[in-house]
């Protein structure tokens, strides 16, 4: 797989990532651990070597399954991981003072059986913690050998310029698809001007834009797109139009619509990364085959203005969540 350059650090990834939150968190009961770490291993075979975890995955069962799963090839991928929950629980709320920061890394450093954190995000932007004071305190890390590059996730376009004044942010993770363009108004163009690298999360919609779920799927009662304003019934039904085009689209170029939509994200940018996630190893694959997929810029102008057409319906987060980002 091609690889490709985040930040002005020059941190080198694979072209694709592989998001690993919905192995152990998220979605459902977590995948059984000896197939989870077959998944793993075998996106590396295939070529990726770029794996996102946190401490609130679990919290902590996903960054222990990394772990276990990335340590016979250690030193030849890049992990991120983030911090910034109250013990690492995302119902107590945000922590991002300094020495919380600093526990939380020395404890991901052990479960991820490592001695340095390539990429440490700060999960969620802190209202009660100046940004200074954590890129500060990560720019501390990265001097002392503990991490090596700083992230952010889910910022806004003044707190990602405030924290790079103090230490270079590397990238940026936050949700960006065919459904959820927002970050082309301003976050892009920051990015491009800083030199910082987009890391889209959720680049297949939460699984949507695959076109394998509809109004009539049940998800688990653990599953987070139960309380997701765009996954209630009526939002999919009113969103299926967006998933028909596109699958018209993957038909012409003969690939899946999950393969279009990530080949569409890479072609945006040389410096954005996806991160799909996923529990099957067919569709690891299948995601995988997109980074090989070309779009002409007249296929491009094609799914632009099909897609234009198409007003998404619902919220991406809760409102309470959602009061949570952009900040």
């Amino acid at each position: 797989m091609q690889k490709r350059m985040l930040g002005k650090d020059n941190l080198e990834v694979s072209a694709l990532g592989l998001g690993c939150m919905g192995l152990s968190f998220g979605y459902g009961p977590a995948t059984d651990k000896q197939d989870a770490i077959r998944l793993i291993r075998r996106a590396y075979e295939l070529g990726i070597t770029f794996f996102d975890t946190a401490e609130a995955y679990g919290p902590f069962a996903n960054e222990e399954l990394l772990g276990e799963a990335l340590s016979p090839f250690r030193s030849e991928v890049v992990i991120a991981t983030k911090f910034g929950f109250k013990e690492g629980k995302t119902a107590l709320g945000l922590d991002s003072r300094p020495a919380t920061i600093r526990a939380m890394a020395e404890a991901s450093l052990k479960r991820l059986r490592t001695d340095v954190i390539d990429l440490f995000y700060q999960h969620r932007v802190d209202p009660n913690v100046p940004i200074e004071e954590v890129a500060g305190t990560v720019k501390e890390l990265i001097r002392e050998g503990k991490v090596k590059h700083f992230g952010l996730s889910e910022a806004g376009v003044q707190t990602i310029r405030k924290a790079h004044a103090i230490q270079p942010v590397t990238a940026l993770q936050s949700e960006y698809s065919l459904w959820w363009r927002e970050p082309e108004q301003e976050i892009l163009p920051t990015l491009e001007e800083l030199g910082i690298g987009l890391v889209p999360f959720s680049p297949l919609g939460k699984g949507f834009l695959t076109g394998k779920i509809n109004e009539d799927t049940k998800f688990d009662d653990k599953d987070f797109r139960n309380i997701v304003p765009r996954f209630s019934e009526e939002n999919r039904k009113a969103n299926q139009a967006l998933v028909d085009l596109l699958g018209k689209i993957a038909k012409q170029k003969e690939a899946s619509s999950a393969q279009i939509a990530l080949a569409w994200l890479l072609a945006q940018k040389p410096w954005i990364v996806p991160i799909p996630g996923t529990t099957k190893l067919h569709r690891l694959e299948e995601n995988v085959g997109s980074a090989d997929i070309k779009l002409s810029a007249d296929e491009l102008k094609e799914i632009n203005e099909v897609m234009a057409k198409v007003k998404v319906q619902g919220a991406r987060y809760p409102e309470q969540m959602q009061k949570m980002v952009g900040r």
